[in-house]
């Protein structure tokens, strides 16, 4: 039985929905008087109407939410018409947005006649920025605060035939981090601006916060102390959670000509260990502990499993000795500003400065974007890389199996920061939220987007798991949050921010997997159904390459355009692009000029994994990205996963040969295992699936792999991953030549998924 039209829905529906009867007639009342005024409009006019007269308000249940939605797009054709929409943008506001404005100025120019306005004109702007990214990127460098010591000779260089992505802003110095401490070219942001706010787990009432001018002298005491412990150059990474202290840590490295190697708090000390070495790090920041939940988890510990090298070394009680003790080695953080509180002018620092092409941080990422190297990569999270010792470590760690390590220069940072300012419109005045970690490349771009727009940035020192979370959102009057899926999934399933008020939030941003379509439609509602802009990209791309955006109708899980500059197509399993207004599935391909997209590696082949093999299209070779992509009707983009072996986990990367290696010898009775993630096909997170092989004459059950699958992989790999489910099979496809179809077994689970989640 199909479920009811809007028109159709009957009291009993509603009280059914979580309303008592009283308040049900009247919600009935409003709802027949709204659909009225409507009468003969499609859907989405309908839609809009009921968010616009605000019929649906956050303190309803859920399920009304999910009553209304579902039941007005209730005969919806999604084939033919794309998915339903729940979010339009108005003419007058697209004109005020940060990219709108740049459109109105600059587009008659950049397009003659052919330009109308911001919204009806986006689609032909983004398509020209693509042909010219260089007209783009000399329009946002006048907008961001990005100030050069010496000035770009050009925009763009491409007579140099061995860099595929050309040369960006050739000649020029400058230091990333300073132009993140100063208030240039913001009108609106002065030195006592509010730069930073931020709340201690189990400190509801009280809000810390920081101006831009202490910020930066903090930053400048810091920057002191690296440079009278470090030389220029050297790597030192920070292995700590997100906090005001890591933020100061970061900038200061930067700020210092140091290199930031980035690892995220959870992974054990082999992973640490990793990323140490292939970094050549120098030094690390750490904390002693980690504070969740009221509960103190060991951090210090596995950094001193992982390395013999010297650790400043934060403590969680916001205290600067530690009362742990520590290496010999080894310095407390006070001791370490104290080296130089002595110093004439210890909150003064001149900045290191750079060529653009300089490294700024190190991220690692799993890096299976080509299809035949899955071999190569590490279970890892969304982080980056450096670039000292090239030729050692190419050499030496191609083939061994480790996390890509990828250059983040100083263009990497002005392309992430345009992911906040162009998207998600970022501007002075705004409380920007994103709990994520600096070992992740969430952490990086969401700094940038922040600070290179003038946004406030909001940091909440906990979990962001519970209601603590949510009313510092509230407390703080955050006005654009970042979610990832599986945070979104938790809020929801135990109703922790029930009675907050969370309407000041103007847009949401979610990124690191894709988006549950009930699980958006929940937060979206948690903010009079404000927009959520979804965004895909990498850590070799230091940003996005599909968003959704302020000037186009969103749907819920699914992203509306190519980023600004960059051109996408979606290959056939022959490698030929669709045609772009055909609805397809197949493999992206991003056109290889991207400004601020990695050009090198230190440990692996950046030609063999990002080109070999990649088709041309129009004079130029295409670059891997490795996603597979359905673009619907109406040009909407629903991530599918990917085309190797990769697997995206909670927003976290992960090889599917490192989950093997780690579950293959759980079980006497294993003969084999394989992993796999998979996803219903209309979108959602993925989920981990272990497809297990027995010895003959041996019996085991799923549920009691499914627990030794889990506690393995946490142990070994990632104490963030589960298995959720396992089955257990004769034998694993494979072809004529032996390899495993990852591929039969992950589109099998997706249908399997999709019948579940219909029933």
């Amino acid at each position: 039985m199909g479920r009811k039209g809007i028109d159709e829905l009957e009291v009993n529906d509603i009280i059914k929905a979580g309303l008592c009867i009283d308040n049900a007639k009247e919600f009935h009342k409003i709802l027949k008087e709204t659909i009225g005024a409507a009468k003969g409009s499609d859907p989405r006019e309908l839609w809009q109407k009921l968010v616009a007269k605000r019929v649906l308000k956050p303190c309803y249940p859920h399920g009304l939410h999910q009553l209304v939605y579902y039941s007005v797009y209730a005969h919806w054709d999604s084939t033919n018409n794309g998915p339903p929409l729940y979010w339009f943008p108005s003419l007058d506001q697209s004109k005020h947005t940060n990219l709108g404005r740049i459109m109105e100025v600059h587009g008659p120019r950049l397009l003659g006649t052919s330009y109308k306005d911001p919204i009806s004109s986006f689609n032909l702007f983004q398509k020209f920025t693509a042909q010219h990214p260089e007209a783009y990127w000399s329009i946002l460098l006048k907008e961001l605060p990005v100030v050069f010591r010496e000035p770009p000779r050009c925009i763009l260089d491409i007579t140099d035939k061995s860099k595929r992505g050309g040369t960006w802003l050739p000649g020029s110095v400058l230091n990333i981090a300073e132009c993140c401490l100063q208030p240039s070219r913001h009108p609106r942001k002065d030195d006592d601006s509010l730069a930073v706010i931020w709340r201690d787990e189990g400190c509801d009432s009280k809000l810390h916060c920081m101006t831009l001018e202490e910020l930066r002298e903090r930053v400048m005491l810091v920057a002191n102390a690296v440079d009278a412990t470090f030389s220029k150059g050297d790597a030192i990474a920070i292995d700590m959670p997100m906090t005001v202290h890591a933020i100061i840590i970061y900038f200061a490295i930067i700020l210092a000509g140091c290199v930031v190697v980035s690892i995220a708090d959870s992974f054990a000390a082999k992973e640490i260990a990793t990323r140490l070495h292939v970094s050549n790090a120098k030094g690390i920041f750490t904390q002693d502990f980690i504070l969740r939940g009221g509960r103190k988890f060991p951090l210090y510990s596995r950094v001193v499993e992982a390395a013999p090298l010297k650790a400043i070394v934060l403590p969680v009680s916001g205290e600067d000795v530690c009362i742990i003790k520590l290496r010999e080695q080894d310095q407390s953080w006070g001791d370490f500003l104290a080296s130089v509180i002595n110093l004439p002018r210890p909150n003064h620092y001149s900045p290191v400065y750079n060529p653009i092409d300089f490294p700024t941080n190190i991220l690692f990422s799993s890096g299976t974007t080509g299809k035949k190297i899955a071999h190569q990569v590490f279970s890892v999270c969304h982080t980056l890389a450096f670039c000292c010792l090239i030729s050692f470590l190419l050499g030496h760690w191609s083939e061994s199996g480790e996390p890509k390590a990828i250059p983040w220069t100083q263009l990497s940072p002005i392309r992430a920061a345009n992911d906040g300012w162009a998207y998600v419109d970022l501007q002075v005045g705004d409380v920007f939220c994103y709990p994520t970690n600096l070992g992740w490349v969430a952490g990086p771009i969401v700094l940038y987007e922040a600070f290179l727009s003038g946004a406030t940035f909001a940091l909440y020192h906990g979990s962001p798991l519970g209601g603590g979370f949510g009313k510092f959102v509230q407390d703080a009057g955050v006005t654009i949050l970042g979610t990832i899926p599986t945070m979104v999934k938790a809020w929801k399933s135990t109703n922790c921010m029930e009675g907050l008020n969370w309407t000041k939030i103007r847009s949401f941003v979610t990124a690191g997997e894709a988006s549950d379509v009930d699980n958006v439609l929940w937060l979206s509602s948690r903010a009079y159904y404000k927009p959520i802009i979804e965004v895909c990209g990498g850590t070799e791309l230091a940003s996005s390459y599909l968003q959704g955006t302020l000037l186009q109708p969103q749907a819920f899980g699914a992203l509306s355009t190519a980023s600004m500059a960059t051109g996408v197509v979606i290959l056939n399993d022959n490698g030929v692009p669709y045609p772009d207004d055909q609805p397809c599935v197949g493999e992206v391909g991003l056109f290889p000029i991207i400004m601020g997209a990695s050009d090198r590696l230190l440990n692996s082949d950046h030609d063999k994994i990002y080109f070999k093999g990649m088709p041309m299209y129009k004079g130029m070779q295409l670059r891997r990205h490795g996603d597979i992509i359905k673009r619907t009707a109406g040009g909407y983009f629903i991530v599918q996963g990917r085309a190797d072996d990769t697997m995206n986990l909670g927003g976290i990367k992960t090889s599917s040969v490192e989950i093997e290696h780690a579950c293959n010898n759980v079980d006497q009775s294993i003969v084999e295992s394989i992993a796999i993630s998979a996803a219903p096909e209309d979108g959602g997170p993925e989920l981990l699936v272990m497809f297990a092989v027995l010895k003959e004459g041996y019996s085991s059950k799923p549920e009691d792999l499914q627990k030794k699958f889990t506690r393995a992989i946490q142990t070994n790999l990632n104490p963030l991953f589960k298995v959720n489910h396992v089955r257990i099979v004769p034998e694993i496809p494979r072809t004529s030549s032996n390899k495993l179809l990852r591929r039969v077994l992950r589109d099998q689970m997706k249908k399997e998924l999709s019948v579940r989640s219909k029933i």
